[in-house]
């Protein structure tokens, strides 16, 4: 590896799959680093897909309220998928070599293993520059759950030796939480890998400790089938109408129509509330005005948005899958219930709605004493010094 510059701040290249104005847990976490990382005096400078209607090229771009360098990928929408965006693998392999040339980099840190950043962690690790990556993928995310199992087992197997190839390059892998690093050791070659928390900053988020004067659970996050939203839905016919229960779902995804479609079905239509994409303020705001936050996801590695709720003093109900029972402490900010399970997840909301308001407050202190371990500052701390190797 090079010496470290002293003449000069540090330098960094983040290469992703998805970026503003994509909207998901992966985009967020990247954003929130580089901005944080450029507050702190380092040089930043990102490498993604040029949605549609921006020109391949170096755009300045205002990154969680911080202008930075993005390098814009040609590429091609994905079929059938509304926001993801395909690199030809040539034109990956290409443009790294031409952007590593532009920036010089002292570190490389890739945030998914397969199209920009597989050509960037190649092109890094030829070079000798310090290479790290970020897991926030698993296979079975990306395959269609209704794939037939004689094609679906040989793939999956395929996916992760394929990853865990890309992987093996980098002087240092993280993942967001210690069930996902498992996980992904488990899966893969790859050992000695990080638990590292997307981070937030706690102090951008508001609690609001008074009676509701309405029952609002939360959801947010992109609306397709791994997010079981359906099940939340399900969940509203078993819950006793004297609570008058409403449901808030703030995102976007393929899902909207059927979702629309089941909410009518089951009659519950006039109790939810479908925001879309919200501006920050807005997302913030939703959150301090709910009751509960409610994922229902089987495939989470972390999930920022449990963090952003749990930092907004929500009681937290979640499905006990993959990384989201690191976030629930039973009992105490809130309950786990079998994935798939909705009379179950009726029943956890009941009982922390029939909460006197000294109980539902120790609840929401709870989920503001457990996210300070989550802080944006100590995740920063820890990835400047895997930068610099120490």
């Amino acid at each position: 590896m090079a010496a470290l510059p002293t003449d000069r701040p540090l330098r960094v290249l983040i290469g992703c799959d998805t970026l503003t104005p994509d909207v998901n847990g992966a985009a967020r976490f990247t954003e929130r680093l580089a901005a944080g990382l450029n507050e702190r005096g380092v040089e930043v400078h990102l490498m993604a897909p040029a949605p549609k209607g921006v020109r391949p090229g170096v755009h300045y771009e205002t990154i969680e309220g911080v202008e930075l360098p993005v390098h814009r990928i040609k590429s091609q929408k994905l079929w059938g998928h509304e926001w993801v965006r395909f690199v030809f693998p040539w034109r990956a392999k290409r443009e790294a070599k031409r952007v590593i040339d532009a920036v010089q980099p002292d570190a490389v840190h890739i945030q998914s293993h397969l199209l920009i950043g597989r050509g960037l962690a190649r092109e890094a690790h030829a070079r000798g520059i310090r290479l790290l990556a970020t897991n926030h993928i698993m296979p079975e995310n990306i395959l269609d759950p209704k794939t037939p199992k004689f094609f679906s087992v040989p793939l999956l197997k395929w996916a992760w030796w394929d990853e865990g190839r890309v992987l093996s390059l980098a002087q240092e892998v993280t993942t967001p939480t210690r069930k996902a690093a498992d996980f992904l050791e488990r899966n893969t070659s790859r050992r000695g890998v990080v638990p590292v928390s997307c981070g937030i900053d706690q102090a951008k988020y508001r609690a609001n400790f008074e009676p509701r004067g309405s029952q609002r659970i939360v959801f947010v996050g992109r609306l397709n089938q791994e997010k079981q939203i359906d099940t939340i839905l399900r969940s509203l016919t078993h819950i006793p109408e004297d609570l008058n229960v409403h449901f808030d779902i703030v995102g976007g995804g393929d899902q909207r129509e059927p979702l629309t479609a089941l909410a009518n079905e089951l009659g519950v239509a006039d109790r939810v509330v479908w925001h879309g994409l919200l501006p920050d303020d807005e997302l913030r705001l939703t959150l301090t005005n709910a009751s509960i936050f409610t994922i229902a996801s089987i495939a989470e590695l972390q999930s920022i948005a449990t963090l952003e709720a749990m930092a907004s003093g929500l009681p937290i109900i979640a499905a006990d899958a993959m990384a989201l029972p690191h976030l629930v402490e039973v009992g105490k900010n809130g309950y786990l219930f079998t994935p798939g399970d909705d009379r179950q997840l009726a029943a956890r909301i009941t009982e922390i709605l029939r909460l006197d308001q000294p109980e539902f407050e120790a609840m929401q202190r709870s989920s503001l004493e457990m996210v300070k371990a989550h802080d944006i500052s100590t995740t920063l701390d820890t990835f400047e010094r895997m930068y610099r190797g120490e």
